[in-house]
C-alpha cells in the first residue's frame, strides 16, 4: 500500500476560496455570486480585490440562478456560491430551466455538503445533491477530496465551456494531494494500485479509503484505490481497467447510497462487465445533529466500514 501523509488540515470549502481568488486573477469575466454566505464560502479575498465583479444576492438562492444564467449571456463566468442544500435542492427549477436546458456557463459551487456539515442538523445536511445534478443533461458533477483538489478544480472549471455542479464541505481533512496538480475533469486518479478489491471513493471518503487501505494491507488485502473527483462525465474506462483485474468493487462516498456514485459505478459494469458490488454510503435515510466524525461512523463512512464493505464483497467474488 502507498504510503500517504500530511502536515497540515484544512476545510475544502477554503480552497475553494483560493481557487477562486486565484481564477479571478488570470480570468477577467470570472464573477461571483453569493446568497449571504461569503463567510462559509471563504470568498473574502476574491470580494477584497475584485468588489466591482462580485454579487450579494441575499438570502435569494433562485434569483441567484436567474441572475448566474443572464450574466453568461454577456460572456462572463458565473460562480455562484451557498450550501449544497441551498444549491439544488431550494433551487433545482431554476437550475433546470434557466441553465442546465440551455447550457448557460454558470459554475455551481456548493459548500457543506453531506454529514459533515454537522451539528446543523439533517435540514441541511443534503444528501441527494450528486444525484439531483447527475441527471440533468449536460451537467458536470465534481466533487474532489481534498484543500488543493478543491483549488484545482475551481481554477479548472474556468476553462470548461458549460455547466458545472462543484461540490466541497466544511470540516478540516487531511492535504494529501500535490499542491501544484493539474485537474483534469473526467479524468479519474489511481492512488493506490493493487489487486485483490477496486475501492472508488469521492470527496471525503478519499482519505478514509486510503486509511482502510493501509489496514487492509494488514490483513493481506491489496486494494486499489481510485478517486473519483468527477462523478459526470465519469471516467469508464478507468472502473471498466481496475475491475477487469480485481473482480470486485466497494464504492464510498458521502452520499445517500441511491442516486449517487454507487450507482453511476453499477451502471457501468452492469452495461460491460458485472461484477459483485457494495456500497459504502447513507442507506436511504436523512442525517442528524452530531459532530462531523461522530456522524461518520454512526451512518458508516468511516475507514471501519470501508474494511468491512470490503471483507464482504471479496466473499461474493
Amino acid at each position: 500500500m502507498k504510503k500517504y501523509t500530511y502536515t497540515e488540515k484544512k476545510d475544502t470549502r477554503s480552497g475553494f476560496g483560493a481557487g477562486l481568488h486565484e481564477v479571478g486573477q488570470k480570468n477577467g469575466n470570472v464573477v461571483a455570486l453569493c446568497a449571504d454566505l461569503v463567510g462559509s464560502l471563504k470568498m473574502d479575498a476574491f470580494i477584497k480585490e475584485f468588489p466591482e465583479r462580485f454579487f450579494q444576492i441575499g438570502i435569494a438562492e433562485a434569483n441567484m440562478m436567474g441572475i448566474a444564467a443572464g450574466l453568461t449571456i454577456g460572456g462572463k463566468i458565473p460562480y455562484t456560491g451557498t450550501f449544497a442544500n441551498f444549491s439544488t435542492g431550494r433551487v433545482y427549477d431554476q437550475i433546470r430551466q434557466s441553465i442546465a436546458y440551455s447550457g448557460k456557463n454558470v459554475k455551481i459551487c456548493a459548500s457543506h455538503a453531506g454529514l459533515t456539515l454537522g451539528e446543523d442538523g439533517a435540514t441541511h445536511q443534503i444528501l441527494e445533491d450528486i444525484g439531483l445534478m447527475k441527471m440533468l443533461p449536460g451537467m458536470t458533477v465534481i466533487n474532489p477530496c481534498d484543500y488543493n483538489q478543491t483549488k484545482a478544480a475551481t481554477i479548472a472549471i474556468a476553462d470548461y465551456e458549460g455547466p458545472v455542479y462543484l461540490r466541497f464541505g466544511r470540516p478540516v481533512v487531511p492535504i494529501f494531494t500535490s499542491p501544484d496538480q493539474k485537474f483534469e475533469i473526467g479524468k479519474a486518479w489511481l492512488v493506490n494500485e493493487g489487486a485483490d478489491v477496486s475501492i472508488f471513493a469521492t470527496g471525503h471518503l478519499v482519505w478514509e479509503a486510503i486509511q482502510a487501505g493501509e489496514k487492509l494491507a494488514e490483513l493481506g488485502i491489496d486494494a486499489e484505490i481510485i478517486n473519483i473527483h468527477t462523478i459526470k462525465p465519469l471516467d469508464e474506462e478507468a472502473i471498466l481497467k481496475s475491475v477487469a483485474k480485481t473482480g470486485c468493487v466497494v464504492t464510498a462516498e458521502e452520499h445517500n447510497r441511491i442516486g449517487g456514485l454507487g450507482d453511476s459505478v453499477a451502471q457501468v459494469l452492469a452495461k460491460n462487465n458485472p461484477a459483485p458490488q457494495e456500497y459504502v454510503a447513507v442507506n436511504d435515510s436523512f442525517g442528524e445533529s452530531g459532530t462531523p466524525a461522530q456522524l461518520m461512523t454512526k451512518y458508516g463512512l468511516d475507514a471501519e466500514h470501508i474494511v468491512g464493505a470490503v471483507q464482504k464483497v471479496i466473499k461474493r467474488k
